[in-house]
């Protein structure tokens, strides 16, 4: 290998070691194999002076610039390395370490899982189902039927496959009615989960929600056991002191229904801005299931009678909490959630 080659190779090698250099140690191995006084490039240097004459005007063209290039790099290096260690804040390792903050459950899950607390202290089983249902376990077999005008009480979202019948479940009284139709009475079972409806959000709706909804199905359950199941939980959820009331109201699944109230437990039933000057919260719905809902569900009607009954989780927490907006829930304020 002659002289020039020589250079050609140290120059090929120098440069592609320079892009691969990032930390002062490497830099440091560079600057000492080649930069230094015994490095690669100053025993070419000393080996110019053997070159035959009509070859060093090339050779030492090349070997100038590849010591030009070597240096300029190396200086370059060290600034970016000089200035990144600049950014580094020291770390005092004898400071005492920062306490990790704790996590806590949401006050939806927190409100839920008191809820499941108590129903399953009266005997009731946890169920669980899918999120996406179709036409028939969500409305149809729970006494919904395609132009039944209580459809339009609930705003669905609908999917978009070929068969046009599966939806984001509106409630989660499907999931009773598919425990009907894999379990024979006795039944008692709660099924709390998120729902959604087609709303616009605001300060009283939201989009996704979530409920518990209850079911019990037996040989001689009656109006008076409902009443007596949901005056146990209100009063161990709202506080021995609060006063429980029922008023007729209307659902396709149940026939007779009625809605829950309880006295408002912030003015104690003299009327406020939370109860909008009644004294009363209304809390959840229920009734006897409609003999309907039973024969869809392949259970006897002439023989066995049951109850089922619903409430809002987000409602439920506003009610206890004071809450008057239900967006907040949604929001992730810290502020907001560190109260609970």
């Amino acid at each position: 290998m002659n002289f020039l080659e020589q250079v050609i190779a140290l120059s090929r090698e120098i440069h592609a070691t320079v892009p691969s250099i990032q930390t002062p140690e490497l830099l440091e191995e560079f600057r000492l194999r080649h930069l230094v006084r015994k490095g690669t490039i100053q025993a070419l240097v000393e080996s110019l002076r053997t070159v035959p004459a009509e070859e060093k005007p090339v050779a030492g063209k090349e070997l100038n610039a590849l010591k030009q290039y070597a240096e300029e790099a190396y200086s370059q290096l060290k600034q970016n390395l000089d200035d990144n260690k600049a950014d580094v804040v020291p770390v005092d390792i004898t400071l005492p370490a920062r306490n990790a903050e704790r996590g806590h459950l949401h006050v939806i899950t927190q409100t839920m899982d008191e809820i499941t607390r108590i129903f399953a202290s009266l005997g009731f089983t946890v169920e669980e189902g899918p999120e996406i249902e179709d036409d028939y376990h969500n409305f149809e077999a729970l006494n919904f039927p395609p132009d039944h005008p209580a459809r339009d009480m609930q705003d669905t979202f609908h999917i978009n496959d070929p068969a046009g019948k599966y939806l984001l479940r509106t409630h989660t009284s499907p999931v009773q009615v598919r425990v009907m139709e894999r379990q024979k009475p006795p039944i008692r079972c709660i099924v709390p989960g998120r729902v959604y409806r087609n709303e616009a959000i605001s300060a009283r709706s939201y989009s996704i929600f979530h409920q518990i909804e209850g079911l019990a199905i037996d040989e001689g359950i009656n109006f008076s056991e409902l009443q007596g199941t949901l005056f146990s939980f209100a009063k161990q959820f709202y506080g021995a002191e609060g006063v429980v009331r029922f008023r007729p109201s209307f659902f396709p699944f149940t026939e007779p229904s009625a809605e829950m109230d309880v006295t408002c437990y912030l003015c104690g039933g003299k009327g406020c801005r939370v109860c909008k000057g009644s004294g009363w919260l209304e809390i959840l719905g229920c009734g006897m299931v409609h003999p309907k809902v039973l024969a869809n569900a392949g259970i006897d009607p002439e023989r066995y009678t049951g109850y089922a009954f619903g409430m809002g989780i987000e409602r439920t927490a506003m009610l206890k909490y004071g809450i008057d907006d239900i967006r907040i829930l949604y929001e992730n304020d810290l502020r907001v959630l560190r109260q609970f």
